[in-house]
């Protein structure tokens, strides 16, 4: 779909590479703004669909600062940059762009987020924070096939649905995000499925299960005699996903030194085993997921930020499921019906004072730890109809040391202002327009709302994963 881009970019060769790149995708690209200024008129001249807008410019206006004023009036913009220093991504990361695009560019990169971003744009009022059955009051009706193992009717799924056809076809860098036990794997499974690499390899790696000696060889290879006890050639998992899919699962954990060797796949989409001076080119989709917060593990210096921007291209957030404790039934009697008949054994179901204390429960396990619990009950019942006592006590005895960890924080006015705003979000599924959304709660304009939501840099990642 043709559309109308403003790219502002102060380095002649690059912005013309994207002019090029652009207009042969069919879309419509305005004059070339080569600082803030320029920026800044056009912007209110042409009115854009979207702006490619590059962090470093020439004089005071920063892209940052266009940023600002994009944001306001609802223009998406995708930044374009180099490596930069950990305060100037925290600043870009709370303007709320649309995508990050790392140099140097591939044609592929640029059209795949430009097409994110638009998609994103284009959806922005139905998916501010909520969807549409919400709102009529209706159930989520759930895709058939294999989005059919997402088990609930929370709205936020309907939402991470979307998100999955939306990218799985496009071959696009994935990086899921969310605690240990959301379910990233299974994500991860159906982004491949519903790829058009369905039919080639899916290799998954952990990252945080191999020790750091042996993680290059396992991602890249080596060959015979390249270190003691190479006594054979190994083909790393890079080669051996080739025109497939790659899952780095817990990508946080890489080292540092390996974080720049994939780096380099990404961009240059090629590898070397260890011991081997010859490169191998390879044709790979990333999925990375990861369980820590990646923004403040860039910030601390343990993450690469230009390996961040790579990975984050399309992230998928996934909540907590203390956060959608009403899918719990729902899961409880898929797991239940998986475990008897594993069991074989005759299961009804759960009496209702178990429901409740599953209920009342957190699950800082999530969905991994539900179901081993329902496993058990399942194992360990001698009745059809599961309500034995002794199986509340089981989860009435869970320390509350874990909500209390940061109860000796003094909290200034603004973090008291954005714990706020986000526990009334997480409450309302992050709904803010209309009745029962977040503004009616808070008492204030749906647009006064979302200016503060912008002010105290409050992003759907911070409302559904800590």
């Amino acid at each position: 779909m043709k559309k109308r881009i403003l790219v502002v970019e102060d380095q002649f060769i690059e912005a013309n590479n994207l002019q090029i790149m652009l207009e042969n995708a069919g879309h419509e690209v305005c004059p070339i703004a080569r600082s803030g200024a320029e920026a800044l008129k056009t912007s209110e001249e042409l009115s854009p669909d979207l702006v490619l807008l590059d962090i470093f410019l020439k004089g005071r206006i920063t892209g940052i600062d266009i940023a600002k004023v994009l944001r306001d009036k609802n223009i998406a913009f995708i930044y374009l940059s180099a490596n930069s220093d950990k305060k100037t991504f925290e600043a870009a990361k709370d303007t709320q762009p649309y995508g990050f695009l790392v140099k140097p560019y591939r044609e592929k990169d640029v059209l795949n987020t430009i097409e994110i971003a638009l998609h994103l744009q284009a959806n922005i009022i139905k998916h501010n924070y909520k969807v549409q059955s919400a709102e009529s009051g209706t159930s989520v009706v759930l895709p058939t096939g294999v989005l059919k193992s997402i088990i609930g009717w929370d709205t936020s799924l309907k939402d991470i649905i979307s998100q999955l056809q939306m990218v799985a076809p496009t071959g696009t860098s994935v990086l899921i995000l969310g605690e240990s036990g959301t379910g990233k794997e299974q994500i991860a499974d159906c982004l491949h499925v519903l790829s058009k690499r369905k039919d080639e390899p899916f290799v998954k790696i952990n990252c945080a299960a191999l020790p750091a000696t042996l993680i290059e060889s396992e991602l890249f290879g080596h060959e015979r005699g390249a270190f003691t006890g190479a006594f054979d050639r190994k083909i790393g998992k890079f080669e051996q996903a080739d025109r497939g899919t790659i899952f780095l699962d817990e990508i946080g954990e890489l080292p540092t030194e390996l974080q720049v060797k994939l780096l380099r796949v990404l961009q240059e989409k090629e590898v070397d085993r260890i011991g081997s001076n010859r490169v191998i080119k390879t044709d790979v989709r990333i999925i990375a997921a990861s369980n820590r917060d990646l923004e403040k593990e860039v910030a601390e210096g343990r993450f690469r930020i230009d390996l961040y921007y790579r990975l984050n291209v399309f992230p998928i957030v996934l909540p907590p499921l203390r956060y959608r404790k009403e899918d719990i039934p729902a899961l409880v009697d898929h797991f239940a019906k998986l475990y008897a008949k594993e069991f074989s054994k005759l299961i009804n179901g759960y009496s209702d004072g178990i429901i409740h204390a599953m209920m009342a429960y957190d699950w800082p396990g999530n969905i991994r730890e539900l179901r081993h619990f329902v496993e058990r009950t399942v194992l360990l019942t001698k009745s059809a109809d599961i309500e034995d006592t002794q199986f509340i006590k089981m989860l009435q005895q869970r320390s509350p040391a874990i909500e209390r960890a940061d109860s000796d924080r003094i909290k200034s006015m603004d973090d008291n202002e954005r714990d706020n705003i986000v526990a009334v979000l997480r409450k309302t599924n992050g709904k803010i327009f209309g009745k029962g959304g977040a503004a009616e709660f808070l008492g204030v304009s749906a647009s006064t709302l979302n200016s503060r939501i912008r002010k105290l840099g409050i992003s759907k990642e911070r409302i559904f994963y800590k």
